[in-house]
C-alpha cells in the first residue's frame, strides 16, 4: 500500500498526489498501474539505500515465511481488474500445482466457464454447465467483468459479443473464457500478463478483433 510505505518514510506525501492526468470518474488501469509502480521504485531504492538492520530482517523473514505464493500473487495482483479483493480469489482458484491442469481447457471445464454442447439426432444445443464450482466460476466471471474497462481488448471483446446479439451475462462469461486461456498461459509460464504484448499477438494472428480496436493488421 502506498500509503503505509509513505508513512514508513520511503515515499513523500507528495508523491502520493494524484497525477493532473487522472479522471477522478473512472479509472485508467494502464496509467494508474504505471503511477503505482513508478512509487514502488522509488521505494525499494530508498529502502535498499537507508533501510536499517531490524527493517532488513523483518523483510527477510517476510519472504522466508510467504516464498510458497509471493511470487504467484504477485502475477494475479498485475491482472487489470483484479485488486485487492479479487486478486487472492484468482491466486486460490489456480493454486500452486501447475501439474493439475494439463491445458486451459481443462480448467475451463472444470471451473464451469466453458458451457456444455449436447447432441442427439440432428438436434444440437448448447447450455451451461451445472456440474462445477460454482464459487471458482463466479470469481473468473466476475474478474471478467472488472477487465471490461480496464483492458483495451476485453472492453473490445465484449463489445463485439453485445454487438452479435449477446446478453451482457452472455457476454461476460464468453470473455471470461478467452481470459482463462490467457491467464492459463501466464500462470504456467510464471509470466505477468502485459497488455501490449497481448495486442501485439492479435496483430500477428491477423485477429478480427483488431477491427473492433481499430487498429491496422
Amino acid at each position: 500500500d502506498l500509503a503505509e510505505l509513505q508513512q514508513r518514510g520511503w515515499l513523500t506525501p507528495e508523491e502520493l498526489q494524484p497525477e493532473p492526468a487522472f479522471d477522478a470518474r473512472q479509472v485508467h488501469y494502464g496509467p494508474v498501474r504505471a503511477f503505482r509502480e513508478t512509487r514502488l521504485a522509488w521505494a525499494a531504492r530508498r529502502f535498499e539505500a537507508r533501510a536499517s538492520a531490524q527493517e532488513r530482517a523483518d523483510l527477510a523473514g517476510f519472504e522466508a515465511a510467504q516464498a510458497h505464493w509471493l511470487p504467484d500473487y504477485a502475477l494475479f495482483k498485475s491482472l487489470p481488474g483484479a485488486g485487492p479483493h479479487l486478486t487472492p480469489r484468482l491466486l486460490v482458484a489456480f493454486g500452486e500445482q501447475r501439474e493439475r491442469f494439463a491445458t486451459a481447457a481443462e480448467i475451463q471445464k472444470y471451473s464451469g466457464v466453458a458451457p456444455v454442447t449436447e447432441r442427439s439426432g440432428n438436434k444440437c444445443w448448447i447450455h451451461w454447465r451445472w456440474q462445477c464450482p460454482t464459487f471458482l466460476r463466479q470469481t473468473f466471471v466476475e474478474w471478467a467483468a472488472q477487465t471490461i474497462n480496464k483492458s483495451f481488448w476485453a472492453g473490445a471483446f465484449y463489445r463485439q459479443q453485445r454487438d452479435k446479439g449477446s446478453s451482457h451475462q452472455a457476454a461476460v462469461r464468453a470473455l471470461a473464457f478467452k481470459w482463462l486461456r490467457i491467464l492459463y498461459r501466464c500462470w504456467q509460464t510464471r509470466t505477468p500478463y502485459d497488455e501490449s504484448t497481448y495486442l501485439n499477438a492479435l496483430k500477428k494472428r491477423g485477429s478480427p478483433l483488431l477491427n473492433q480496436l481499430g487498429m491496422q493488421t
